[in-house]
């Protein structure tokens, strides 16, 4: 699209993402000069996601690591959102320190991770998409916080007026979200709530230790396979209906439980911990996110961890690979 000026403030630079619900855009203040992410999308549809997304910032906005927005509405054949610009998002740092993070630096974005999911909980909203790329780091003298951003798939999970949690639902094709971090009840079709953000969270913080995840290269075959026993008929049938990106959520659902078992083997027990108590949390349970928090900051009291703000890509080259090397040197800083 073209760069131009929105709500007469506000004029696009450059792209900055694109995916997701809407295209991201680099924004600068006309008079003021400050930066901006400036997100559009057509408006062409009844349904806005953009709007919705809107709708949720506007009521989340003002909380700890949540970011302002400064304007939304229509323009021209576009709906628009504007919000503060920050910083580098974690799968960004995650690349940048060679995918891997320090014991250390997990446990520092831990504690404020669960801390942002328990304020959108708060708020009878649940995020639905929960992964690295959707948390980014503040700027200037908040450079240390982790901000949590796209609301495009978030979704209220208790009634406006009665306060109801919502009703369980199960579908026959897979939720919503990014496959590589969807807890497993998601991929079965069960309508999401607070366990499977948290579930999500488990997937991300193993993902941060041991550099990935046992499912991260799972792929379906683009053009569906060939069953040798199967009946014309059948085969037809598989051709006719067959969808790689549904196969890929199938193919990495199997992956996930097949995986349940050992996929914190060798970690400190907490994220085993975290990781099975996501996974036996009920429906409309209400997580004990304190509870969580102390877990993760009694591991950080017997290793020596201090909640300095001091991450990985926050330090020198040379020294961070000593930290690597040696983690007790690590977690005496």
């Amino acid at each position: 699209m073209d760069y131009t000026t929105f709500a007469g403030k506000y004029r696009l630079a450059e792209e900055i993402a694109n995916g997701g619900c809407g295209t991201v855009y680099l924004g600068v203040h006309t008079v003021a000069g400050k930066e901006v992410a400036i997100k559009v999308e057509p408006a062409v549809a009844k349904y806005s996601p953009l709007k919705q997304e809107s709708k949720i910032y506007k009521t989340l906005m003002g909380g700890t690591g949540v970011p302002w927005i400064m304007w939304s509405g229509r323009q021209g054949d576009y709906n628009v959102m504007i919000i503060d610009l920050l910083g580098p998002s974690l799968e960004d740092l995650f690349k940048r320190c060679n995918r891997h993070f320090s014991l250390k630096t997990v446990l520092l974005l831990a504690d404020q991770l669960i801390s942002r999911i328990e304020f959108i909980h708060t708020n009878s909203i649940v995020h639905r998409d929960i992964k690295p790329a959707n948390f980014v780091m503040g700027t200037g003298k908040a450079s240390s916080m982790v901000n949590v951003i796209d609301f495009g798939l978030a979704k209220k999970f208790r009634d406006s007026k009665t306060s109801t949690h919502i009703p369980y639902k199960q579908d026959d094709f897979h939720g919503v979200g990014t496959s590589l971090f969807a807890a497993i009840s998601t991929h079965l079709g069960v309508e999401s709530s607070r366990r499977d953000d948290l579930e999500s969270l488990a997937y991300m913080l193993i993902y941060f230790l041991r550099g990935t995840l046992p499912w991260r290269k799972v792929r379906a075959p683009v053009e569906p396979p060939i069953i040798t026993d199967a009946t014309p008929s059948e085969q037809e049938h598989i051709q006719q209906h067959y969808n790689p990106v549904s196969a890929t959520w199938d193919m990495i659902r199997d992956a996930k439980i097949a995986n349940e078992d050992t996929l914190t083997l060798g970690l400190p027990p907490e994220f085993d911990v975290l990781y099975r108590y996501a996974r036996t949390l009920e429906f409309d349970d209400l997580p004990d996110y304190e509870g969580l928090r102390k877990l993760f900051r009694g591991l950080a009291e017997r290793i020596g961890v201090e909640y300095d703000g001091i991450y990985d890509w926050t330090i020198p080259p040379k020294m961070l690979d000593m930290a690597m090397a040696w983690p007790s040197y690590y977690q005496r800083r």
